[in-house]
């Protein structure tokens, strides 16, 4: 309450949707992921104490900027291309809001390259009807809010659907995505959610009946755990 009294109303909800975030995961993984998410905490206030006029910073402790301000910035970054649906994630909050978000992987790109649309609606309002489904492949104009890792995006101008295809090839045989991943991470040490494209790979279970994705024939050979429940059809079961 204080904090949202002192118009930090951002950095309030993070902090109250904390709890929620670790009941996600596994009980082991728990007091590491609180440490981090409370690390995190305390850079970005520090960084907003330095630079209280940073746009990203004060996105992340205030207020966003609304979709005229963001389209009217000289400085942010625009990107026109071909972009695929990767999926979405609907989110309720403890402030009576739904989180809508919605992933796009630019198909034009060298390297993957990602777009978030975020959408915020009350609770009491009910399940909104979905303007993009996993699969969809669209031509479009993208902003992007700026920041150090530019990442959430506004629709500016969309031409039109395009066909289903193959992906390009990222080159994965030659560089480690996990690698880009922490350079990422290391720009903005305080994001909670960085996508990551994998190489090709296959999900299996452990001795505990938990489920990895294991990289085929990778030569960084990386292993990750997966936090939600797998399809048993992914799984051949």
């Amino acid at each position: 309450a204080r904090l949202v009294d002192m118009k930090a109303t951002a950095l309030a909800g993070r902090i109250d949707e904390i709890p929620s975030r670790l009941m996600g995961l596994r009980s082991e993984e728990r007091p590491d992921a609180a440490i981090r998410e409370l690390g995190k905490l305390v850079l970005v206030a520090k960084a907003w104490r330095s630079t209280p006029g940073d746009a990203e910073l004060r996105r992340l402790v205030s207020t966003s900027e609304s979709r005229e301000q963001v389209l009217a910035n000289p400085d942010a970054k625009q990107v026109e291309s071909v972009w695929e649906v990767l999926g979405e994630k609907i989110e309720s909050r403890r402030d009576g809001l739904v989180s809508h978000s919605t992933w796009l992987l630019d198909l034009k790109s060298a390297s993957p390259q990602f777009a978030l649309l975020l959408d915020y609606f009350p609770a009491s309002a009910g399940r909104r009807s979905n303007a993009f489904t996993p699969g969809d492949r669209f031509d479009a104009r993208l902003v992007f809010y700026p920041a150090r890792q530019p990442l959430r995006a506004l629709v500016a101008d969309r031409k039109g659907d395009v066909p289903t295809g193959e992906w390009p090839d990222f080159g994965f045989h030659t560089a480690d995505p996990l690698a880009a991943h922490a350079v990422h991470q290391n720009t903005a040490p305080w994001l909670t959610d960085c996508p990551v494209m994998l190489p090709p790979g296959a999900i299996l279970l452990d001795d505990r009946g938990a489920a990895w994705w294991q990289a085929a024939g990778d030569p960084h050979g990386i292993a990750l755990p997966i936090a939600d429940t797998v399809n048993p059809t992914l799984l051949g079961l």
